[in-house]
């Protein structure tokens, strides 16, 4: 007999939860029984909404602002997170920003933005996650890249050395925690229906959909249900690996 996902009693903590793709991510894997620690930087209102939402579903939601691109902050977090609960078992690195410009005139302040965010910032928290994953000798630690990093873009230099360094970084701890029973994989969405995208003019979303054999844009759903299989108990053996969900966009 198959089971189902069961997260019950498993603290899961997701950066940047509070609206579009966290947001689903945290509803999915409180719907599968964990504790989900919902993160934000500046949008209170929208955090709050995501546990309100994750309350009435019937699960378990605790709210904590930090900047992950700041390390003193990240670290202090993640301390109080378990003092509070006691352990840290899942961590989905999904908080991160955009400065999109030509790299000729690009300003240094935006690289230095997406990079710090982007990448240092699931650094920071992997770092921090791992301490206490180590001594549970468990551990799940997800983070969401994009097919920019696999493929790049003109125009996102940045984002897209960023999230191409997250996928280093993913192969990287993989193989050195993967001993202590802490598995450390990726997600890298396509095009998804969210809030940015909504806001693209029709011609831009014709163009995008003309390089989606799918000929849809994916919705924040298929990336929580990725990421909610590589964190249950049916991934345990996968590790340092990455689930493209992009309709086909990209295949390498």
């Amino acid at each position: 007999m198959v089971k189902c996902m069961d997260l019950t009693g498993k603290v899961a903590v997701v950066t940047g939860g509070s609206r579009g793709i966290g947001r689903s991510i945290c509803l999915r894997l409180a719907a599968a029984g964990a504790l989900v620690v919902i993160n934000y930087v500046s949008r209170s209102d929208a955090a709050d909404e995501t546990a309100a939402l994750v309350t009435e579903a019937g699960g378990t939601a605790a709210v904590y602002k930090f900047d992950v691109a700041d390390t003193a902050e990240v670290q202090s977090a993640f301390k109080q997170i378990v003092a509070d609960h006691g352990r840290v078992d899942i961590l989905v690195n999904n908080a991160g920003i955009t400065r999109d410009g030509l790299l000729v005139m690009m300003k240094e302040a935006a690289w230095d933005a997406v990079l710090d965010t982007n990448l240092k910032g699931s650094f920071n928290c992997i770092k921090a996650a791992s301490r206490p994953m180590m001594k549970q000798r468990f551990g799940r630690i997800v983070s969401i890249t994009s097919v920019i990093g696999f493929a790049g873009n003109a125009g996102q230099v940045n984002y897209s050395a960023a999230k191409a360094g997250l996928v280093g970084l993913t192969r990287s701890t993989a193989k050195e925690l993967a001993s202590r029973g802490i598995t450390v994989n990726g997600v890298a969405p396509g095009y998804i229906d969210t809030d940015m995208t909504k806001e693209l003019s029709d011609d831009v979303k014709d163009i995008i959909l003309s390089e989606i054999p799918m000929k849809a844009m994916g919705n924040v759903d298929d990336i929580a249900a990725a990421v909610a299989f590589l964190v249950s108990d049916d991934a345990s053996y996968i590790t340092g690996q990455f689930i493209h969900v992009n309709g086909g966009m990209y295949m390498g």
